[in-house]
Formats: structure tokens, sequence, C-alpha cells
């Protein structure tokens, strides 16, 4: 049975091709599939980890890590995508749990924040995620604010 892969890379690690590959792949999720026409290439890529999920060599998950100066100081995670096929079948949860995971290794003081579409709510309420908004619309996408606060 092949086996999934997570990597984690720097914006600068990333190769042409990979970065081609990430950049597609989100784009065949939130602007084809979602429908939604928003600016994907925001220029918050360069100042983050990119965390790339493979079956085999086959792109199948990613999200994007970004630490923030503040203040307060925080790390921000997004662009949590999972292929179409593969969802509800654990990934997401994969790759949150590393995300959190690199969250506690490199940032363990800072609280963690994310801009959750309203479905998945339940989601990451389910890692201690709290909602931090009222909903709001994210290029016709409803969206809320949610906070991991740091123990303490």
């Amino acid at each position: 049975m092949p086996e999934i892969t997570t990597d984690w890379r720097r914006f600068d690690e990333l190769t042409a091709g990979e970065l081609y590959e990430l950049l597609r792949f989100r784009q065949r999720i939130f602007v084809v599939e979602q429908a939604s026409a928003y600016p994907d290439l925001d220029g918050l890529d360069q100042g983050a980890w990119h965390l790339l999920a493979r079956l085999e060599s086959e792109l199948i998950g990613c999200l994007r890590l970004r630490p923030i100066t503040g203040p307060p100081p925080i790390v921000r995670i997004g662009r949590v995508a999972v292929s179409p096929s593969l969802r509800r079948a654990g990934l997401g949860r994969i790759l949150m749990e590393k995300a959190l995971i690199l969250c506690r290794e490199h940032f363990p003081l800072q609280a963690v924040a994310l801009g959750a579409q309203v479905p998945l709510v339940p989601f990451y309420e389910s890692f201690g995620f709290a909602t931090t908004s009222d909903p709001y619309d994210d290029f016709g996408v409803a969206h809320v604010e949610m906070v991991l606060r740091v123990p303490g």
C-alpha cells in the first residue's frame, strides 16, 4: 500500500517545479472547485513554511504556516487544502497535527490563528481552536477567525 509522506519546506527551498505544482493545486481547489476568484498570490508565501503531503509523487494536500511578529506575536495557519478524493480520510487531521507540532517546537509561546471556512469549524474545534469572530465573507466563502491559545 502506498504511503503518504509529508515534508516541510521554506519558500526559498521550493524548486520552481514544486512551487508551480503547489500553486496549481491550491488554484484547483480554492479558485476552481470553490468558485472563488480570490488573490491566492498574496505576497505571504515567501515568509511561510509550507507543508506538502504526497501519495507516491502526487501532491495530495498542503498548508502554510506563517509567524507574525504582532503585537501580539502569533502563528497563522492557512491555505489548508486536501485533494477531493482524499477528503474525510484523515489527511486534513494529519496536516493540522504536523502544523501544531511545528508551532510547539518553533513558536511555543505564541497563539495559533486561522480563518476557517464555516463548515469546517467543528474540525478545527477538535484541535482546541475557538471562534473569535462573527462570520465574514471572504471572496464568496463564509469564514470565521479562530484561535488556539497557549496554555497559561
